[in-house]
């Protein structure tokens, strides 16, 4: 399977990356894009500018108008990357114009957190 490209777009950033999946509404500052769910892994860090690698989104639909605001305050990711859509981080991502791709479970886990990154829909095939 070749990735499949949710939310068409370029992005360039570091990856943060995480396998837990992430509730938007509940667990990520929409002013400031810090998680701040306690238990997360990546706690306390900020998904602004990144490109965000993730599973999948959990919770309420209410998360897509969290990543809309994430946008609106400058505070989103520069991207997502996930294994599965689900329908609050489709829909966020749609309505703010944040690149998606969906891509394979051996290419999730291939990205490393912290590495240099560049998508581009365009070029998909390559990811």
């Amino acid at each position: 399977m070749i990735p499949k490209i949710i939310v068409k777009g370029t992005a360039k950033g570091n990856i943060m990356k995480t396998t837990n999946p992430i509730n938007f509404l509940g667990a990520v500052d929409k002013i400031t894009g810090i998680i701040r769910d306690d238990k997360h892994d990546k706690f306390e860090k900020s998904i602004k500018n990144s490109i965000l690698v993730f599973p999948h989104g959990i919770g309420s639909s209410v998360g897509a108008y969290t990543i809309y605001s994430l946008k609106k305050n400058n505070s989103a990711p520069s991207a997502m990357i996930c294994t599965d859509a689900d329908l609050s981080v489709v829909s966020g991502c749609a309505l703010a114009n944040i690149p998606m791709v969906i891509v394979t479970k051996e290419k999730f886990d291939s990205l490393q957190d912290g590495e240099e990154f560049s998508l581009d829909s365009e070029s998909i095939k390559t990811l």
